[in-house]
């Protein structure tokens, strides 16, 4: 085993800034094999990664957290991209319901600290469940979303998932998105329709008004005080002094390393 850092990706973040995301995505199959999957909530961007991914003939499975509280529509997204895709989709749930959560601890979802400690124990803690399957996770944020990931970067550190997350649709704009939806007939959460720019649990995401920024339907009722789950670690952090565990020989495929044995 190896340490990787987010400092160790810098040069290899750089090289695949030119890339395409289909591009980035056969170049993650390449690397990881069967130690990669999809990470998807199942909302558009999640859909286009999984569609690439089809139509590419990668079968990869699909990690989705069905935090019991989700909108039917999200939840029926998820079966279509099952069925018509071709994927195997792996949902993944919290440990109690949301009603014997109530009962024990309130309606966390009322207080700003309560959000974050809902949306661990219904979001984070579930995918936790994952961990150690996995040396990459290809996950669906991109720049355009603005805020926080206005600089994500194509490949960083997943500490406690002890993977790589690999955004290929980092550099994918708005209208790039809707053409290549357009284009390829993607399936689509039907609530991107209905005002809803982002789609989270169903307590705590409202549609939004055109002039609105993208998140500003996430935890409405909290204020300006409450706009990320905590389930992208690049949303809540981003030091380049963190690492993770994996096997040599795929850090130095990674870096681009070869390793002379000979004397």
């Amino acid at each position: 085993m190896a340490l990787l850092t987010q400092k160790d990706l810098r040069s290899l973040n750089e090289s695949l800034e030119e890339r395409t995301p289909r591009e980035i995505l056969d170049w993650a199959v390449s690397m990881f094999g069967g130690r990669l999957a999809i990470l998807s909530a199942m909302q558009q961007a999640g859909s286009v990664v999984c569609h690439m991914a089809s139509v590419a003939g990668h079968k990869l499975p699909v990690l989705f957290v069905d935090t019991g509280v989700h909108f039917p529509e999200t939840l029926q997204t998820r079966d279509r991209i099952a069925s018509e895709y071709g994927l195997e989709v792996i949902t993944l749930s919290p440990e109690q319901s949301m009603e014997d959560q109530t009962r024990e601890l309130g309606i966390l979802y009322l207080s700003v600290d309560g959000q974050l400690k809902c949306c661990e124990l219904r979001k984070s803690q579930p995918l936790l469940n994952a961990a150690g399957r996995y040396d990459g996770l290809l996950s669906s944020l991109r720049r355009s979303d603005g805020e926080r990931r206005s600089n994500v970067p194509i490949l960083a550190l997943d500490q406690k998932m002890n993977s790589v997350r690999i955004n290929l649709l980092a550099n994918f704009e708005d209208q790039q998105m809707n053409e290549y939806i357009a284009r390829e007939k993607v399936i689509v959460n039907p609530l991107h329709h209905q005002g809803y720019s982002t789609i989270g649990c169903s307590r705590c995401t409202t549609p939004v008004m055109p002039d609105e920024p993208k998140r500003a339907g996430r935890w409405r009722h909290l204020g300006p005080w409450a706009m990320y789950c905590g389930i992208n670690p690049t949303d809540v952090r981003r030091p380049e002094s963190e690492a993770i565990e994996l096997p040599g020989d795929l850090v130095d495929r990674l870096l681009g390393r070869t390793v002379d044995f000979s004397i």
